[in-house]
Formats: structure tokens, sequence, C-alpha cells
């Protein structure tokens, strides 16, 4: 299986994928369009909750960074008049200076994020991939009636509360996909491929923007997860960006941003999704508040799967 995953709502079902999944069968290309460099260190806030996630360390409660880390160097930073713009843990920082060095010594991103999962006690079966090996190359931009914003200036600093007008990824048509994840998209040419229930235009879309990508998936069996039931999105700001970029926030609207190479839809059980959509659609509760709802719907998949 391959999976597709931004920072927040895939990492949710990954917990349960890895507790019905044999590990082997996990390929994981993580977005990097929100990397960003902080104190001279490279941040990568996806592929860090994937990770931080298979560790069984992530803070659960805002799917960020590692639980019960403390602020120290943050704050004191703050108190020296150098603010950084996201509250950095210590324990994560530890993570980001791995990274730099890392890099610095000539590594790939790819290296790195394997030399990381190692270091995290994750099975070296599970693989791990960014979806370039061009650190912080691609920028996310957010149009707003009040101009730019990079993606962490308008989800952190403005929390979220600026209209969206456009959304685009500066630097997308300079990148390619790494040769790891060339590798398995074609080695695992019979294998699912699991779009994972991120926000489709900022998580997920960066990752189908690279080159060739969306031609490799169109001989592949793709699977969506919806992540909006309802009217509404999940989580984080993905409605607005669906509006923006012309999308429905439906289900309707996921399968819209997915058409060109989708063949299943999971949505909610009280959801539906009308029109000729030409794709299988499945309907379950497709809502992550416990592990335990992360393993019924990998349950779920799994059963799917065997069946098909």
């Amino acid at each position: 299986m391959i999976i597709l995953s931004g920072g927040t709502g895939t990492p949710k079902l990954l917990v349960g994928l890895i507790k019905v999944f044999k590990e082997e069968e996990l390929n994981i290309i993580v977005n990097t369009a929100e990397d960003i460099w902080i104190s001279g260190n490279l941040l990568c806030p996806d592929i860090d909750s994937v990770l931080y996630t298979l560790a069984g360390i992530i803070d659960a409660d805002r799917w960020w960074g590692i639980k019960g880390d403390t602020f120290y160097t943050h704050n004191a930073l703050e108190q020296s008049q150098y603010p950084e713009p996201l509250m950095i843990g210590d324990k994560d920082r530890a993570t980001h200076i791995i990274r730099s060095e890392l890099l610095r010594q000539g590594k790939s991103l790819t290296e790195t994020t394997a030399v990381l999962a190692r270091n995290l006690g994750i099975p070296a079966r599970i693989t791990i991939l960014p979806m370039t090996d061009d650190p912080a190359s691609v920028r996310t931009k957010i149009r707003t009636p009040e101009g730019e914003l990079y993606f962490h200036e308008f989800w952190v600093a403005r929390k979220g509360e600026p209209d969206v007008l456009d959304i685009s990824f500066d630097g997308i048509d300079e990148v390619k996909p790494s040769e790891a994840v060339v590798q398995v998209l074609e080695k695992e040419s019979d294998a699912l491929l699991l779009i994972g229930p991120s926000n489709p235009i900022t998580s997920i879309g960066p990752i189908l923007s690279l080159k060739g990508i969306g031609e490799r998936l169109k001989w592949k069996i793709v699977m969506a997860i919806s992540p909006i039931v309802g009217t509404e999105a999940v989580s984080g700001p993905a409605g607005k960006f669906m509006r923006a970029k012309g999308f429905d926030v439906s289900p309707y609207g996921v399968y819209t941003c997915y058409k060109d190479f989708l063949d299943v839809l999971v949505i909610d059980k009280h959801d539906d999704c009308p029109g000729d959509t030409g794709v299988e659609v499945l309907k379950t509760d497709i809502m992550i508040k416990k592990d335990r709802d992360s393993k019924r719907l990998a349950l779920f998949l799994k059963n799917y799967l065997m069946k098909r």
C-alpha cells in the first residue's frame, strides 16, 4: 500500500493502519510544501507528525510536536527578542537539529528521514518518504485580501482567520519527486494507493502537483478518504481552501479534487456523494477521535481490500 500523507488527518489514520496491516505493506509519501527553516534548522511539519505518530510520541492534542515536551529554548529566544514564528519544543528541536546537520553533511532529505525514523525506533520495514529531496524548495502561499501569506503565517500567526482568495505552491514546477518516491510508485505497480484524510489542497495537492505523479496514479487503484463530513472539514482549513480553489466543501467536492485518477471514495456513513461520479463510493464512520476509531477504519479498509 502506498499512502499519501499530510500532517494531521492521515497520521491519525496511521495509528490504526500500523495495527492492521503488515509493516512492510506501508509506504508513506509525505508532503513537504510546508517545510521551513527556523533558527537555523529545517522544520518538516508533516514528516515529523508522521514520524512522531509512528513512534507513539505525538502530541495528540495538537497533532504537532512531541507529547510532554518543554519549551525552554523557545521561551529563552523570545525573552532575548529573537521570537520564532512557531512554538518549537525542546525535544522536537533536537529532531530539526539532527536533520539539518545531516543535510549539511550532504545527505538527502530521504536519507535524513530514514535516520530519524531509526533513532525513534520506527521499524525499518515501514517506508517514510518525503515527496521531494529538495528541502524547503516548495512554499505554500495563501493569497488573502491583506496580501500573500506563507502557510504558517496564515495558519499559526493569523490563526486561519483571513479570507482566502487563492492558494499556490511556489517552486513546484522546479522540483521533481525523489528517486525513492518514483521507485516506490513503479515497484508497487499493483498496490493500492491510499490518499489519506488530509487537506486535499495544501497537504495532498503539492504531492499530486509534482512532475509525473499524476500520470503514474492513473495506472493504480486509487482510494481517497474524505476529510469532509457534511459540509465541514474534520479539522484545519481544508474547507476554506477548497472553496478558494472552486471546489464544493462536501464529499462530492473531494471527489472532484481527485477525479482524474480516483477509483474509490470513502465518505462518512451519514453523507452522500450525488452525481455520476463513476467511482465506487463506500460509506462508514470516518471520524477519528480515539485510537480505536483509527483501528476500526483501518479494519474497514482491509476488509474491503480482501473482498475486492
